[in-house]
């Protein structure tokens, strides 16, 4: 059939706004996302290759192994040195000039993963020093805690929601406190946090003895449970809901009970927020900070914001319009499909018939033929004829020759 233009009036674009809910649950060095066990797969106990509270991007490497004449082996990204010379952002310049000779074949590994991570910084404003062979003097260099020191200006942007959100004020000087940061990847919420979501729970021996939310929508988080517990009503930290990131000062007792939270100290400390979330991916566990560390776990909790653009299109099928088929069963059996062929005349047969599909309510009788299709695909061309998309019907749609169609059309961009 003829190709049919889209008026201005069938194409709508929109944005698509969704609020999906997040919980990493954190016990024992093991982060847990949205509730999900290791599932196992037919070659592999873990099918997607990614620890416990991993998001794999693309899901690569889907029940593979690596190496294994059995079983599916890991699949990976890799490009050629030539002249081009394109390489992997992680292959730094001296290493693609010294390593790697014209020709070689340049690897990179999948899956990619992604999840929460925890920095405990006991001195937010350390500094690596280089001190001059020949002079002696000290230099600094490096921070030691370079996400603390790239976040300050961020933080003092959004001092005019709170001032808990600056980085010296009267509330104190965050560079001489010690800090907790919960860093979240975008790929588990979108756009940004929703303000008001945020929930952190913190549980001892399975009791919760104080959670944060962020009940202002302002960022402060506020400790509003359990009710009269130590520090009920105290902002102990803040969020930035557009970068990911959650920094915690609150450094009062949960309890009187000590539990050792930090990693390589034998010191038990009471439970307190700078020490929220201990095991996501910090090196803290029962092996490393001790027995008592298993009795801590922690619950993090808030939605994210998605924002995804909707192209809604509106395909017309008008009356005496889309009544042929290119399925051969459009056209009764065993005819011939051309009259006469040569090598200057090509005709087809003019006396082909339809095929008579309308069903009748009597046993053995015909029912009077009526032009009808039934269409079970609805292509879409760009301005060059160009074949962009097929939108494929769950059940062919009966189109009568005096009816009707619209067909709508959904595709996120």
């Amino acid at each position: 059939m003829s190709l049919k233009k889209f008026a201005e009036e069938d194409i709508i674009r929109n944005t698509m706004r969704a609020y999906p809910s997040v919980k990493f649950f954190i016990f024992d060095g093991h982060v847990y996302y949205n509730n999900k066990p290791k599932q196992a797969g037919a070659f592999t106990s873990n099918i997607l290759n990614v620890p416990p509270g991993h998001i794999s991007l693309y899901e690569y490497n889907v029940d593979r192994v690596s190496g294994s004449t059995t079983a599916p082996d890991i699949i990976y990204s890799y490009i050629t040195k030539d002249s081009a010379r394109s390489s992997f952002k992680t292959i730094g310049k001296v290493s693609y000039n010294n390593e790697f000779v014209y020709g070689d074949t340049i690897t990179g590994s999948y899956p990619l993963s992604a999840s929460i991570t925890r920095e405990y910084m006991a001195n937010p404003s350390e500094r690596n020093t280089f001190v001059h062979p020949l002079t002696g003097v000290t230099y600094l260099t490096s921070a030691v805690n370079p996400h603390f020191f790239a976040l300050k200006n961020r933080l003092n942007f959004y001092g005019t929601r709170s001032p808990h959100y600056l980085v010296t004020s009267s509330y104190g000087d965050k560079s001489n406190q010690i800090l907790n940061l919960i860093s979240i990847p975008s790929i588990f919420y979108g756009t940004r946090i929703k303000p008001g979501s945020l929930s952190l729970k913190w549980y001892f021996t399975g009791s919760l003895v104080g959670e944060l939310r962020d009940t202002k929508q302002n960022g402060e988080l506020v400790q509003v449970g359990p009710t009269g517990s130590t520090g009920s009503g105290s902002i102990a930290g803040v969020a930035l809901y557009d970068e990911g990131f959650l920094l915690l000062t609150g450094s009062w007792a949960l309890n009187s009970e000590t539990i050792r939270l930090i990693s390589g100290s034998t010191t038990d400390v009471n439970p307190k927020w700078i020490y929220y979330g201990a095991g996501a991916l910090d090196d803290v566990n029962v092996r490393t900070a001790g027995d008592t560390y298993a009795s801590a776990s922690f619950n993090l909790t808030f939605k994210g914001q998605t924002d995804t653009q909707v192209v809604t299109m509106f395909a017309h099928a008008g009356k005496g319009e889309a009544n042929y088929s290119n399925n051969p069963t459009y056209l009764d059996y065993n005819q011939k499909r051309l009259r006469i062929t040569s090598s200057v005349i090509f005709e087809e047969n003019p006396d082909r018939t339809i095929k008579n599909t309308v069903s009748s309510s009597f046993k053995g009788y015909s029912a009077p033929f009526k032009r009808q299709v039934f269409i079970s695909r609805v292509a879409i061309y760009d301005d060059n004829k160009n074949l962009i998309g097929i939108a494929t019907l769950s059940n062919p749609i009966l189109k009568e020759e005096d009816r009707d169609l619209t067909f709508k059309i959904k595709l996120d961009i």
